[in-house]
This record gives C-alpha cells, sequence and structure tokens, in this order.
C-alpha cells in the first residue's frame, strides 16, 4: 500500500472524514499514537499489533509507517502491492 492509501484506511476505520483532513499516520508518530489509542484496552489486540510490529526492544523504535502497517493487519485492512 502506498502512504496515502495507509493514512486513508486508517482514517477510514478510525471515522475521520475527509473534510477533517486525513492524518499522516504512516509519517508521522504522533498521529500512530492516537491510533494505538484505540486499541489500548483491547488485550488481544494490543498483542497482536506488538507482534505485528516486532516484538522485542526494536518494537519501541519502530517506524509511524511500520506501526501503520501493523495497524491495519490486525484489523484485517491491509492490502498487498499487485505486482
Amino acid at each position: 500500500m502506498t502512504d496515502a492509501q495507509i493514512n486513508a484506511a486508517i482514517a477510514a476505520h478510525l471515522g475521520i472524514t475527509r473534510k477533517h483532513g486525513i492524518p499522516d499516520f504512516s509519517g508521522d508518530l504522533n498521529e500512530m499514537h492516537e491510533a494505538e489509542k484505540t486499541i489500548y484496552n483491547h488485550n488481544n489486540l494490543w498483542t497482536a499489533y506488538y507482534y505485528q510490529i516486532g516484538a522485542g526492544p526494536f518494537s519501541l523504535h519502530a517506524t509511524a509507517r511500520k506501526k501503520a502497517e501493523a495497524f491495519l493487519r490486525i484489523h484485517g485492512k491491509w492490502e498487498e502491492v499487485q505486482k
């Protein structure tokens, strides 16, 4: 998925409309932190998210794009790029 597709998919999942502007989830860790807040109280989702990022000390240093991909994957919204 492109950055624009990622941003649009997360925004749609979170109910953010285009008239409010689409946040740059794939490029901004602060925006991904806001998205992460929606899964904090859901242990199964949080665990799946953590493992999608790559569990361990390096998961704390994941890029916004990696976190955005993991977020979409745990919600079944990630689309592989067709070659």
